[in-house]
């Protein structure tokens, strides 16, 4: 560590040895000063080299003055902590006496407080300065048996959630469909990024319950025979990204003719007795909720999804080409979460 510093005061390193292309020098402030204008370790890492640091003020703090054979002084990597929720799955359409499956959630990947599918948490990315790097938001499935789009961000990519195929199966996903009111199973759901869709129920007395879609945190609901109520939609996953804890990507609820299932808890959108049902709510990545036998195509759309970084508040990024929405970056004083909610773009980060 570094000396806490007056104006004026100078600290000299050389690398005696020669081996700081193999054991690097990491030079830290004391406190909460500074080395050239950022608080944050530098490192020197070429063999034989050597550096005066200056003590110039509290704005700037230390400050190479002199250095052999290069400054050799490597600015830190962003490290970057991550939400990725792809877009919903549509529900299935309906026709006069069945009832379609429900839309499953998109895929859900973190690195912070819980992922999907009980998987463990992601690993946090390092990233270059001034370097692109791809986001893409998926957009909610709409319309029979297309599924949610993926969302991205870099090589982390999300599923888009299965679409509730009519009155059979229905499809994997990030999170799987809900299965149709013939009997249909539940489609499955992608590891460590969500759960299965429940299975439909012809059986279950005159009410031809549907299954609700999988969520990130758990399957969809499956009606038991005899049972009047659809599926309800898997539950999400609570995450603290942004400083609260909100749940996202929700399984929709399965249709019936008399008791529709609740959508999951994170946007999944709930069933319905008649027409279409709820649809995904936008940026959580819920699946969207089925509707009741009444002989019309009213399947209804997927929530989009989202995509949320959070680093140090030592960086800016920046939308290189534009193509991203975003809000200006919230800033607690140590980090700043960024929230980009639609489009495909680059990002990059810079001091």
């Amino acid at each position: 560590d570094l000396p806490a510093g007056s104006a004026g005061d100078q600290v000299a390193i050389v690398d005696y040895a020669g081996t700081f292309d193999s054991n690097a020098c990491t030079l830290a402030p004391n406190g909460s000063e500074k080395i050239e204008g950022i608080e944050a370790d530098y490192t020197m890492e070429t063999e034989r080299q050597a550096a005066v640091l200056t003590y110039i003020d509290g704005t700037q703090g230390w400050l190479l003055t002199s250095a052999a054979p290069d400054p050799g002084l490597t600015p830190p990597s962003p490290v970057i902590n991550y939400l990725v929720v792809a877009g919903g799955g549509p529900s299935g359409a309906v026709n006069a006496t069945n009832n379609p499956g429900a839309g499953g959630a998109g895929g859900l990947r973190s690195t912070v407080t819980a992922t999907g599918g009980g998987g463990s948490l992601e690993t946090a990315l390092t990233v270059d300065l001034a370097t692109n790097y791809t986001v893409t938001v998926g957009a909610g499935g709409s319309g029979d048996s297309n599924n949610g789009a993926d969302s991205v961000f870099s090589t982390i990519t999300s599923v888009g959630g299965g679409a509730g195929v009519g009155i059979t199966d229905g499809a994997a996903g990030g999170s799987g469909a809900g299965g149709g009111t013939e009997e249909g199973a539940g489609g499955a759901g992608t590891s460590n990024q969500g759960y299965a869709g429940g299975t439909g129920n012809r059986t279950a007395g005159s009410n031809y319950p549907a299954g609700g879609g999988g969520g990130a945190g758990a399957v969809g609901g499956s009606p038991a025979n005899g049972a009047a109520d659809g599926g309800a939609g898997g539950v999400g996953v609570a995450v603290e990204i942004t400083g609260s804890s909100v749940y996202y990507a929700g399984g929709g609820g399965g249709g019936a003719k008399a008791n529709p299932g609740a959508g999951g808890n994170g946007g999944g959108g709930a069933g319905s007795t008649g027409t279409a049902g709820t649809a995904g709510t936008a940026n959580t990545g819920g699946g969207g909720g089925s509707g009741g036998a009444t002989g019309v195509n009213n399947s209804s759309n997927g929530g989009s999804g989202i995509v949320i970084l959070r680093y140090s508040n030592t960086f800016t990024i920046s939308n290189p080409g534009g193509g991203l929405v975003y809000a200006t970056p919230a800033d607690d004083g140590d980090f700043k979460v960024a929230s980009f909610t639609s489009g495909t773009g680059n990002v990059q980060w810079n001091l």
